[in-house]
């Protein structure tokens, strides 16, 4: 019995070395890796995931090629966001302009560790009945299709993001930042090709109940302000999945810079836990696909829906 202790102690004596030995290899290697070094490693590792990270303003953000442009949307991915701890507040808007029903949607909240907003552009090969909107799967803009779009995402007086891009997808994500979506302010601008696809856009905003206030229109560029609380009304259900993925979301937080103290900035808080422990590093940036849809722009389930 002593001797089983005393291997049991032994053992968890190896291990806290291990662990701080490890830890200092970890802060070494990012400590002797000079700035240029960092952003080509880091770029290296989230590019497969879709990302990109922008050293000035210290943020994750998305790339055009990201592999979820092959997926496109569907209004399931909100539905099931509580579900992988993201918890936002969104606004789609269905609009239809050469003979096809497009579809641009802001999104702000917390998406796990990140504080983050985003807005896509994703339109369906024909016109689809409002009925259809729920069930319907949409493909991301191609290249041709692609808006120039800008945002500005704020928390108070806190400016935490401001992007400015011509893409299919707009993102940014504050990395160890945890925010109620209520809290989070979007400022977004967009300029579409014509004046047609703005007021048709423009109309169907209108319609959603946003408050005339807070958009403006100059030329083809139309401004919005996706602010404060959502006029969305959750079922209970809902409203206690999204409480405790914020639970989570809050203690995984601190736990993220915690772990990751010994730095400040993103890069170099991801590029410890990369080696410090790379398989939460690879888990934290694993794309979660929708079980029934790998692929989901090839798979049967999603076929049956353009159709």
């Amino acid at each position: 019995m002593y001797l089983s202790i005393g291997f049991l102690l032994l053992a968890l004596v190896l291990c806290v070395l291990l662990g701080f030995t490890r830890r200092r290899s970890a802060i070494k290697k990012v400590c002797s890796m000079s700035s240029c070094d960092k952003c080509e490693l880091l770029s290296s590792l989230i590019a497969p995931f879709g990302y990109c990270y922008d050293n000035h303003q210290d943020i994750i953000s998305s790339r055009i090629d990201a592999w979820q442009r092959e997926i496109g949307y569907t209004a399931l991915f909100d539905r099931a966001a509580a579900s992988f701890n993201m918890v936002f507040d969104y606004l789609p808007v269905y609009f239809t302009w050469q003979e096809r029903t497009w579809l641009i949607e802001f999104w702000k909240g917390q998406y796990g560790i990140n504080t983050g907003a985003e807005i896509g552009v994703y339109h369906a090969d024909r016109v689809l009945l409002p009925g259809e909107y729920s069930t319907a799967v949409f493909d991301a803009a191609s290249d041709h299709e692609m808006l120039l779009m800008s945002f500005g995402l704020v928390k108070g007086h806190d400016r935490m993001a401001e992007l400015s891009k011509r893409t299919w997808w707009l993102t940014a994500f504050c990395m160890g930042r945890f925010s109620k979506p209520e809290q989070l302010c979007l400022k977004a601008a967009i300029r579409f090709p014509d004046r047609d696809m703005m007021h048709s856009f423009l109309n169907a905003l209108y319609e959603t109940g946003v408050d005339r206030n807070d958009v403006s229109v100059c030329g083809c560029e139309l401004q919005i302000c996706f602010c404060g609380p959502q006029e969305r009304h959750y079922g209970w259900f809902a409203r206690l999945q999204r409480k405790w993925a914020q639970f989570w979301n809050r203690i995984f937080c601190k736990v993220y810079l915690w772990t990751t103290a010994p730095f400040c900035a993103t890069i170099d808080r991801l590029l410890y836990l990369y080696y410090l422990l790379p398989f939460v590093f690879r888990k934290m940036l694993a794309p979660r696909k929708y079980k029934g849809c790998k692929k989901c722009k090839r798979c049967k389930k999603c076929k049956k829906y353009k159709k």
